[in-house]
């Protein structure tokens, strides 16, 4: 039980969902994963997930998903914990890439709710409590009722983490902010609770949140790193003012599902090549745009830059 008390200290603050980059041929660009993940941490970043929505996992074999882990997990070396996402809509291979997420070493497991499927409370309680009955490191359960057709019910939670003393928290990924609230009334102030919803990133951390794992981070991390750090510096006016700041960023970049804008920002910023896998693809050229005029905003563009 130390070990998950510890994980509670250890995984708070800004947890960057990494994008997964892919060449013209659309294999995978590990060199330039690698690159942003160093990136990342050099930057303030306080932890790294990987193969999670924003890293397309839908698009990923199960072998890229470990080879994936396997390189995160060389890349950061202990530097910041490493919270890759191992969840499925196959709940075999969920249990078989967090165990895999185990044996890597990785710090602690981000487990989606079953997307497609769409199963009863009671199925996801058997779902979840046989995954986290599989292994014995940390895991964050992620609910994203938009993606998933399914929305994770606070009693569910409140009994999953009952019996599985190794699910320590939820990536909350949730527009009902009385929800949320919920979360931590029934499960306890001490469950973590990370913002999946880039302008809840600040109102969570009022109310008690553990921290974020924001796709925005991919774009301009040390600012919503800055948001925690400013927040437990009592720095609440900093925090705020973060908070609007990144508003016409995160809102520019969900204007077409996660990742497809984003992935063309960062090839804006010549991070990587801006490639998604089919079903997945660029946004629309003027939506592109758009994303290169509130981009300037942000960061300074190379003078070759897509579109």
């Amino acid at each position: 039980m130390d070990r998950y008390l510890e994980a509670k200290q250890k995984l708070r603050g800004s947890i960057a969902p990494v994008v997964t980059p892919f060449h013209e041929d659309e294999s995978i660009d590990y060199e330039s994963f690698k690159n942003l993940i160093s990136w990342h941490i050099q930057s303030g970043t306080h932890g790294i997930s990987v193969t999670g929505t924003t890293g397309e996992p839908g698009s990923l074999t199960a072998g890229e998903r470990v080879q994936l882990m396997e390189a995160a997990a060389a890349e950061v070396n202990g530097r910041v914990p490493f919270v890759p996402g191992t969840g499925s809509v196959n709940h075999k291979e969920t249990i078989y890439l967090t165990k895999k997420a185990q044996e890597i070493g990785a710090d602690a497991a981000l487990v989606i709710v079953p997307y497609y499927n769409k199963p009863s409370q009671h199925a996801l309680y058997k779902h979840f409590k046989a995954v986290a009955g599989s292994v014995d490191i940390p895991l964050i359960i992620y609910n994203i009722p938009g993606r998933t057709a399914v929305n994770l019910h606070v009693e569910t939670l409140a009994r999953i983490k009952e019996d599985c003393p190794n699910v320590i928290g939820i990536k909350e990924s949730n527009k009902d902010f009385e929800h949320v609230n919920r979360v931590l009334s029934k499960c306890g102030r001490d469950f973590l609770l990370y913002s999946g919803i880039e302008l809840l990133c600040y109102p969570m951390l009022a109310i008690g949140g553990a921290g974020h794992i924001s796709a925005t981070a991919n774009i301009v991390p040390e600012k919503v790193a800055g948001i925690y750090d400013a927040w437990t510096e009592k720095d609440v006016e900093g925090a705020l003012n973060l908070h609007y700041e990144l508003m016409e960023l995160n809102d520019v970049l969900f204007k077409d599902t996660n990742p497809a804008p984003l992935k063309a920002a960062l090839g804006m910023m010549g991070k990587i090549k801006p490639i998604l896998r089919l079903p997945m693809d660029l946004p629309s050229p003027q939506l592109q745009e758009e994303v290169k005029k509130v981009l300037k905003k942000y960061v300074s563009l190379p003078d070759t830059v897509t579109p």
